[in-house]
């Protein structure tokens, strides 16, 4: 019997699997339809599609986009499936959440999953500059942190309103995280006020039907970790975290909680922000790291001799784990929109895996596709 089989059952006990941790994560076969469904026995809201479209591009990350070439990207993700987008006030500072809006403004809600974050206020602000932001082009806000309760639900009703959309499914807590260089060692005091805060606002939330469900946004594992232990989430996106490239904290640390508690992640930069697609960069900067070149030396060897593309491989290794209810790679064009939808659904030799398993380029208990 399958995991499908145990949930259709209903055996699940307390929100969780009756099922060790081993069993839970599993083999999954890489589907566009998201098999844990939106609502299934733990009572979870999942997003629709385990193929899923992130919105960074969208905010004009690392390159100016044109409207008409992140509407041909949306369109090309829609067309080729896709039914999870997630967007953010802070990509952008704006951007992104209106393009994202604009597309699916005729689209029937009921469709698609869409998710977005709280935790900074945009200020309107005539042609806002501040050294380091990753966002390119002019940009019509500045920002403010705000974790509080009032803060949170502004924020949502602020996003609802530059999307055009009356609910929206998931919010995501975002960057309350020690990797976030404005908090820095403070970030446990930014971790305070939302735990009185905007936590318990966004249950509330929950409660009335203003969106679906919740969790974190954030970089590192730390936060997801201590969010499980003070409140109610349902949802975490954890980012830069699940990769070909790095994985071992979420899978050994995360995943099993995630799995007890019968919650799910949405793995973001699964790309490694196209570092894993042939882009000059490591996640969020220039600089590549003397282990990642080395890794990717190593895993497109590999790759080469299965005639295998690195870029599906790494999409597909992402939405393995079963804890895992979306991928979401950015996509500037249509082309990439359509080449990430099309990597799901290619089959991989296990021929792959098993050398990547055997040359310990990736750890023995790492789940993989199509085993």
């Amino acid at each position: 019997m399958n995991r499908r089989d145990f949930i259709n059952q209903g055996l699940v006990l307390g929100g969780s699997l009756s099922l060790g941790w081993k069993s839970y994560a599993g083999n999954r076969p890489t589907s566009k339809v998201n098999l844990m469904e939106n609502n299934n026995q733990s009572g979870r809201f999942r997003p629709k599609t385990l193929s899923g479209f992130g919105g960074v591009a969208l905010g004009n990350g690392f390159n100016h986009n044109t409207d008409l070439a992140c509407h041909e990207a949306m369109d090309a993700a829609w067309n080729a499936g896709v039914r999870y987008f997630d967007t953010s006030p802070w990509y952008g500072l704006g951007i992104s959440e209106r393009r994202m809006g604009l597309y699916l403004k005729e689209k029937n809600k009921e469709e698609y999953s869409i998710s977005s974050k709280i935790g900074r206020i945009l200020v309107p602000h005539d042609n806002y500059k501040q050294e380091g932001l990753m966002w390119k082009g002019q940009m019509n806000a500045s920002y403010k942190y705000d974790y509080s309760a009032d803060g949170a639900r502004r924020s949502v009703e602020d996003s609802l309103q530059r999307l055009g959309i009356g609910s929206m499914d998931i919010v995501f807590v975002h960057d309350l995280s020690p990797d976030n260089g404005d908090m820095g060692k403070d970030w446990i005091s930014y971790f305070e006020t939302a735990k009185n805060g905007a936590f318990k606002e966004l249950t509330k939330m929950r409660e009335e039907g203003i969106i679906k469900a919740w969790g974190l946004g954030v970089n590192t594992i730390e936060p997801i970790l201590k969010t499980m232990e003070v409140a109610d989430p349902d949802i975490f996106l954890s980012a830069c975290q699940y990769s070909l490239i790095h994985y071992e904290d979420d899978l050994n640390q995360v995943f099993p909680k995630i799995a007890e508690k019968g919650l799910s992640i949405v793995v973001g930069a699964p790309l490694c922000a196209g570092f894993l697609a042939g882009k000059p960069r490591y996640l969020y900067g220039s600089k590549i790291p003397e282990f990642a070149a080395e890794k990717l030396k190593q895993l497109q060897q590999v790759a080469d001799n299965h005639q295998v593309d690195l870029r599906t491989a790494a999409l597909q290794f992402s939405a393995a784990p079963e804890v895992v209810s979306s991928v979401i790679p950015g996509a500037s064009s249509a082309e990439q929109a359509k080449q990430n939808a099309a990597s799901f659904e290619v089959k991989i030799p296990s021929a792959f895996w098993e050398e990547l398993k055997h040359e310990k380029i990736i750890s023995e208990h790492a789940p993989v596709p199509n085993a």
